[in-house]
């Protein structure tokens, strides 16, 4: 039976990571508030920091800087300007610490979730990039004073359960393909096959379903839009070949008449009988956008949805066991029915 307590992820689209500048610069820059902290130390220190120095050090352009001492200046209130005698910046007057930045209980709570969502990815290749995105980002936010994460910690959690392994490599080729609209090139294990061969895709968009990663493009060789698991998709190569991604493609127009991954090409009307246990648990979530509960006398519920059928509703139904019966359509019917048969041959004795 699908469990009330475990994550849903919605699809969204993944943003790819910004072009990088080589090697060294990944390795040395830092991210905007240890930037902004190095300058309020060298000030304190009585040093005249400029833009040209700092970009430098930081190896960011001075407009990068500017942009730092502006955010100093007009955002955190600081006493900023700057020394045409000693060529650089300094505090007017006496600065005791670095302010904190501000934030509500519930920016406080969201973050705390966001964080708490991290745990899903434990034990993956995006465990230790995530986490250090994170720790940036908050590395100035946490007042002991106010608020701690690690005892807010205690009251938020998230259990995910069969969580897909994914490769970081296979992530980041991909994303800088969609990033820069190349064609990408790599090789597809379809569940039905014994072997992989090579696909050619313009890359069209990254989406995170049931914890699940998927690749949707237009299949260059079919001449047809298909949807890829990250989970069985290796050795990704990015072309030099450059495309367009056509302005009425829509994630959202595309998989509406879904219900998961499953891209279906027209709904169906299906109707569901739940016995009073699963109509509790049903009502609990939303399913599909589509979805309406009718009560029925006893506590007895029917669940009405308009999607396609695809393989990701047979197996939502099947999991809810002997609890929900398909009333319609007859063919959902006649295949729950055989895969419930064959199943029950198994267990023979």
């Amino acid at each position: 039976m699908p469990r009330p307590d475990a994550p849903e992820l919605p699809l969204v689209l993944a943003k790819p990571p910004l072009a990088r500048r080589g090697r060294r610069s990944r390795e040395c820059s830092r991210p905007p508030v240890a930037r902004m902290l190095r300058i309020h130390e060298l000030i304190q220190d009585g040093g005249h920091p400029n833009c040209f120095s700092l970009a430098a050090e930081f190896e960011v352009s001075p407009k990068t800087i500017q942009r730092d001492i502006d955010f100093m200046r007009d955002q955190l209130r600081l006493p900023l300007e700057y020394s045409a005698l000693n060529r650089g910046f300094y505090y007017t007057r006496k600065v005791s610490s670095f302010p904190r930045i501000a934030m509500t209980e519930g920016e406080i709570v969201a973050l705390l979730v966001a964080q708490k969502a991290l745990e899903q990815y434990k034990g993956s290749a995006f465990e230790k990039p995530l986490q250090a995105a994170f720790d940036k980002m908050t590395s100035q936010l946490e007042d002991e004073g106010t608020f701690s994460f690690k005892e807010l910690g205690q009251a938020i959690s998230f259990r995910p359960v069969g969580f897909a392994i994914q490769a970081l490599k296979v992530f980041e080729t991909l994303s800088q393909a969609l990033l820069h609209g190349r064609v990408v090139e790599f090789d597809y294990h379809k569940l039905q096959s014994t072997k992989s061969e090579r696909r050619r895709i313009e890359p069209y968009h990254l989406g995170c379903i049931d914890n699940q990663w998927y690749l949707i493009g237009n299949d260059l060789v079919r001449r047809k839009i298909r949807t890829f698991s990250l989970a069985r998709l290796s050795r990704p190569r990015m072309m030099k070949q450059m495309f367009t991604r056509p302005a009425d493609f829509s994630v959202a127009k595309m998989m509406s008449e879904s219900f998961s991954a499953f891209e279906t090409p027209k709904p169906s009307r299906v109707i569901i009988r739940l016995d009073p246990f699963a109509a509790r648990l049903a009502a609990e979530r939303v399913w599909h956008k589509s979805q309406r509960i009718k009560t029925l006398p006893g506590g007895a519920a029917e669940l009405t949805l308009e999607v396609g059928l695809a393989p990701d509703l047979e197996n939502w139904i099947l999991g809810w066991g002997n609890h929900a019966k398909v009333l319609e359509p007859h063919t959902l019917c006649e295949r729950i029915a055989a895969i419930a048969r064959s199943m029950a041959l198994q267990y023979s004795v």
